[in-house]
């Protein structure tokens, strides 16, 4: 049922592996060596917080007395011209975790400043939290934000390269705009390696069709920039203010490790290229993962129990955007070239794979392989286009009929999975999917697990294995706040 709404990637999963690792080993060593060689400055009231700010050099942890406080005038509380450096940062913190909540029209303003940690806040302001593109290597650690609930009001917006968003949690949101949203330099510059991790999206109610994302990584006129974003092992719940969870808009970026729970959105990559989208949960919801633009990878993905389409080869009305393009065109969307969707797990959806019929431009060069499409009734694929696609080593079963698939791209047997305490289903023994690949993929080293690919591959988004799984769906206690 049609659904409204790699040959470069073997580098860019190892650096952003490294990117993600490197992000936070160094963090937390530079605050830990900040605080070892420092005394905390004491502030108890926002105009003591100001001057401590003012006065901040690099290494200084300035700590807020739990309370809540009421941030009066313009100014906000001025982060300008603070530097710290990667060894030793200027944090500011709450006394505890959660134990100092800012209120008022504005919170922090930052301004040409660099390594500044901001950490343990609840944040209730009524206007932007902007990390603008004068500020680099900027850390919000820790925070509760539900700012008021003003239409058209993004809570956070980035724009300042080497931005390190994690463990927040986002919440409560009614109105049109984002929860976090990454821009860029001008009208179509990204900001560069921003690390979003750990953080806990929730409660995002906007009944209108789109614009109430929880995490908006660019936008249409910023689609061709490379922004290298690394958005990981986050956690999305009842987030129904768009269908779109996280909607791509950029290129270049790797989404992984996510779970998208009980949730009207799903993983879009509506704008951009070469990106890739890796091991994620989406469980319970109304959409899958909707794919536009060129030389994505999906792989490794688990989606069950999607009302709509477990996955989306989208078609277009652009064949390809480019730099000159119209600000109109650019709106488009792209048919999806050489794209891969690979080694993923869809059970129980309303359709495990499909395209598009509303828009006229098919998909070219797409490969659709080695996918476990398990489904209960209706058709497990609907491909409207199917010149522009070679499809291999799936295996289907289940209730649902094949569809229309090729003959040569399936094989129907029973893959014999079995559920874990998770409940996530995954191969038996003797499943006829472990080493059953069609195709080799050397860039894709472990499974939805975590567990190592050895060999062959086996067919969609786990490697058979008696060990316990290393990375699993998540939940509140994974992300957020108080979260290890």
């Amino acid at each position: 049922m049609p659904v409204a709404r790699r040959t470069f990637l073997t580098a860019l999963t190892s650096t952003a592996a490294l990117t993600s690792t490197a992000a936070l080993t160094s963090t937390a060593a530079a605050t830990g060596t900040a605080r070892a060689s420092t005394r905390a400055t004491q502030v108890r009231t926002v105009d003591e917080l100001r001057r401590a700010i003012a006065a901040a050099h690099p290494g200084a942890e300035i700590v807020l007395a739990d309370g809540t406080y009421n941030v009066t005038g313009s100014q906000g509380i001025p982060i300008q011209n603070r530097r710290g450096t990667a060894a030793a940062p200027i944090t500011i913190r709450a006394a505890s975790t959660g134990g100092a909540t800012l209120t008022g029209d504005r919170g922090f303003v930052l301004t040409d400043s660099t390594y500044v940690v901001l950490s343990g806040f609840r944040l209730r302001q009524r206007t932007t939290l902007d990390i603008p593109t004068t500020c680099k290597n900027i850390r919000l650690s820790r925070n509760d934000l539900q700012f008021a609930d003003v239409e058209g009001l993004n809570w956070l917006l980035v724009r300042g390269d080497n931005t390190v968003i994690e463990r927040n949690h986002f919440h409560g949101k009614s109105t049109l705009g984002v929860f976090l949203g990454v821009e860029g330099p001008g009208t179509a510059g990204m900001a560069r390696g921003v690390h979003i991790v750990r953080n806990y999206f929730s409660d995002h109610t906007f009944a209108g069709d789109n614009g109430g994302e929880p995490i908006r990584l660019g936008l249409s006129g910023r689609s061709l920039s490379d922004a290298g974003a690394i958005v990981e092992e986050n956690l999305f719940e009842r987030a129904n203010g768009d269908p779109e969870a996280i909607s791509v808009k950029s290129s270049a970026n790797v989404i992984r490790y996510n779970t998208v729970r009980s949730s009207l959105g799903g993983i879009v990559l509506r704008h951009g290229n070469k990106s890739r989208v890796e091991g994620n949960f989406i469980l319970a919801g109304s959409n899958g993962i909707r794919v536009y633009g060129n030389d994505h990878l999906l792989v490794n993905n688990y989606v069950e129990r999607v009302s709509g389409s477990g996955i989306v080869l989208g078609s277009g009305n652009v064949r390809d955007h480019k730099p000159e393009d119209s600000a109109e065109s650019r709106r488009g969307n792209d048919a999806p070239d050489r794209v891969t969707i690979a080694l993923n797990t869809v059970l129980s959806s309303g359709t495990a794979i499909s395209g598009e019929t509303q828009r006229t431009l098919p998909p070219l060069g797409c490969t659709i392989a080695d996918n476990l499409l398990i489904g209960d009734s209706g058709s497990l694929v609907s491909m409207p286009y199917q010149q522009g696609i070679t499809w291999s080593g799936n295996l289907l079963w289940g209730a649902a009929g094949n569809g229309n698939i090729p003959a040569s791209g399936f094989t129907r047997k029973d893959p014999k999975l079995v559920a874990g305490t998770d409940g996530v289903r995954r191969l038996g023994a003797g499943s006829p999917a472990i080493d059953a690949a069609s195709r080799s993929y050397p860039s894709v080293t472990q499974d939805a697990d975590g567990h190592a690919r050895s060999g062959r591959a086996d067919v969609g988004a786990d490697e058979y294995s008696t060990a316990t799984p290393v990375r699993r769906p998540l939940t509140p206690a994974d992300v957020g706040p108080v979260s290890r």
